[in-house]
C-alpha cells in the first residue's frame, strides 16, 4: 500500500507538496489597526450560536492590515521568500462565550494561497485579495518615519473592487495596540458534508492564542477608514458610527495548535 504524507493537502509520497508544513508556525511583522464602533446589531448578526455580544462597549470593530514573514519550524521559507511573505486584511470583532471575552474575525483577505488555506485550518474565513499598507523608512523620504506626523495609507481590494480605503497618522506612543483584538480567538472550523445536504461535516468551535510573543514599539494616532460596496461583501454592513483610533506596531508570536472548546458533527 502506498504511504502519503503532507500536513495539508496535496498529500504526496514525499509531504514536499503540502501547502503548509506542520506548525509550530512563525511569524513577524507589521500591523496597522483601526478602531471604530458601529451598530452592535451588525456585529450580533455575525456572531454564531452560542456566542453572544461582549457587555462592554459591543459594537467596537478592528481593521488590521498585517505585513507578515512567517515560517515553519525548519525556516526553510525565509531563504524562498516566495512561499514567507504576505500581507492580509481582516475585521475583528469581541464576543463572549461561556463566560470569557474573545476575539474573533469575522472577515479576512490574504494575497497567497498558502496564507489562505493554513488560515482554514485554523478557522479564518479567509479570501485571496490584493492588500496594501505604506511601508516605514528609516532613510530617504519615500516613507513615513515612526514618529509622530508619520502618515500611512493602507487598502483592501477584492474580485476587481476596492473594498476599504484607510489612513493614519501617528500622534505618538500608546501602550496597547487597541482592546478588540487584544484577547484568544475563536474561531468555526466547518467543511459542509459531500453529500450538500445543508449538513456539515465538520462543525468545530475552536480558540487559540499565539506563544513566544514580542511586541515592539507601539503607536497611536488619528485615522479614517470607509467601507465601499460589492456584490459579494459585507462590509458596509459594519459602516463606522464613531472612529476610536488607530495603532502601529510590530508583533512577533509562534501558532503551535489551539483547543476544541465543541464539536459537532453532524453526519
Amino acid at each position: 500500500m502506498t504511504t502519503v504524507s503532507g500536513f495539508m493537502f496535496p498529500r504526496s509520497g514525499t509531504g514536499a507538496s503540502s501547502l503548509v508544513p506542520p506548525p509550530p508556525w512563525h511569524y513577524s511583522g507589521q500591523m496597522l489597526t483601526i478602531e471604530f464602533r458601529t451598530d452592535p446589531a451588525a456585529v450580533a448578526e455575525l456572531l454564531p450560536e452560542p456566542l453572544t455580544l461582549v457587555d462592554d462597549d459591543p459594537g467596537a470593530v478592528a481593521v488590521i492590515w498585517a505585513d507578515w514573514q512567517s515560517c515553519g519550524d525548519d525556516f526553510s521559507e525565509l531563504l524562498d521568500p516566495v512561499r514567507s511573505q504576505y500581507l492580509e486584511t481582516f475585521v475583528v470583532v469581541r464576543c463572549q462565550h461561556a463566560g470569557t471575552v474573545y476575539s474573533r474575525c469575522v472577515y479576512i483577505w490574504v494575497d497567497k494561497d498558502f496564507a489562505m488555506v493554513r488560515g482554514h485550518f485554523q478557522g479564518y474565513p479567509k479570501k485571496l485579495g490584493e492588500l496594501y499598507l505604506t511601508r516605514s523608512v528609516n532613510v530617504g523620504r519615500a516613507g513615513p518615519r515612526l514618529q509622530p506626523g508619520g502618515r500611512f495609507g493602507a487598502t483592501c481590494a477584492a474580485n476587481g473592487r476596492r473594498l476599504i480605503d484607510a489612513t493614519f497618522i501617528i500622534t505618538g506612543d500608546a501602550e496597547s495596540a487597541g482592546t478588540v483584538n487584544a484577547h484568544p480567538m475563536i474561531h468555526s472550523r466547518v467543511m459542509p458534508s459531500i453529500e450538500a445536504d445543508g449538513e456539515d461535516s465538520l462543525h468545530e468551535l475552536v480558540t487559540m492564542s499565539g506563544r513566544d510573543v514580542e511586541l515592539g514599539q507601539c503607536f497611536r494616532g488619528d485615522a479614517t477608514i470607509e467601507f465601499h460596496e460589492s456584490p459579494t461583501e459585507e462590509l458596509t454592513r459594519l459602516d463606522p458610527q464613531e472612529m476610536i483610533g488607530g495603532y502601529w506596531r510590530e508583533v512577533g508570536t509562534t501558532f503551535a495548535g489551539g483547543t476544541t472548546i465543541a464539536r459537532d458533527n453532524r453526519t
